[in-house]
């Protein structure tokens, strides 16, 4: 059976695939069920495993082609042209490649998956920005990244996939000033919580920001809300507001063919 995916037709080109897989179609069991894509899970390594060959095959690979960096919340990126052993994943959030064939993604659970590709050019990235990296601006990075593969910056279409929606994201006055202590006008992207004090804050409008301001031809959000839809997503936010000990992580990926 099929693996449940979201695909978008602002990247449907012949020479590129691409999923932002949902949380169906795995072998991972109680919090974790059933797709989970989190190597830095506590979920079992043998089904997260199991649950990336099913991954790769979807998007056409073979396992070892299928490439997801170790994420640390950074706006690092890097350019790949072969695939890494598992123990030698580097420490990056945003990934790039113009070789065909080679998978790559970034899981989420509420912070941005973002899919890049200049289908003319031959380039294709991805990247993982949650609050940190949007900040620091890991869209940009990899923008930067693609373009000395030969990218052009109008000509990259950027989608953004499953993340935490704005009502769903409430935060405190502190996070609000780690915004607008950098910039005063980054004040639009939060507005008034029906708690007094806190604030609701548009990640996907953010990190739409930082992609228009790198100069993308486009850029598309696939307006899905991960912490509301428990039966598609996992969550992180949601986890946590349960007590839950851990959670799962969705996948994104693209390839050359």
């Amino acid at each position: 059976m099929p693996l449940p995916l979201i695909r978008d037709a602002h990247l449907n080109y012949p020479r590129v695939g691409h999923a932002f897989f949902m949380r169906h179609g795995g072998v991972s069991e109680g919090i974790y069920a059933s797709l989970n894509g989190g190597v830095g899970s506590k979920d079992s390594r043998d089904a997260v495993m199991e649950n990336r060959r099913r991954m790769a095959e979807a998007i056409g690979v073979a396992p070892d082609r299928f490439l997801v960096p170790f994420q640390v919340h950074s706006n690092l990126a890097i350019a790949v042209d072969r695939p890494w052993a598992e123990d030698e994943r580097p420490q990056v959030d945003g990934i790039v490649t113009r070789t065909p064939g080679l998978a790559i993604g970034v899981t989420g659970a509420d912070c941005g998956m973002v899919l890049f590709a200049d289908p003319q050019g031959g380039v294709v990235g991805a990247c993982h920005a949650g609050w940190k990296g949007a900040l620091n601006d890991v869209a940009g990075a990899t923008i930067s990244t693609m373009l000395g593969l030969g990218a052009r910056r109008d000509r990259i279409v950027a989608v953004l996939g499953p993340t935490i929606a704005q009502k769903s994201y409430e935060v405190g006055p502190e996070f609000v000033a780690r915004f607008t202590d950098i910039d005063p006008k980054f004040s639009r992207f939060f507005k008034p919580s029906v708690n007094e004090g806190h604030s609701l804050f548009d990640l996907p409008g953010f990190i739409g920001m930082r992609c228009r301001a790198a100069g993308v031809g486009l850029f598309e959000n696939t307006d899905r809300d991960t912490y509301s839809d428990e039966e598609s997503f996992y969550s992180y936010r949601r986890a946590t507001h349960r007590g839950e000990a851990d959670y799962g992580r969705l996948v994104g990926v693209i390839v050359l063919r």
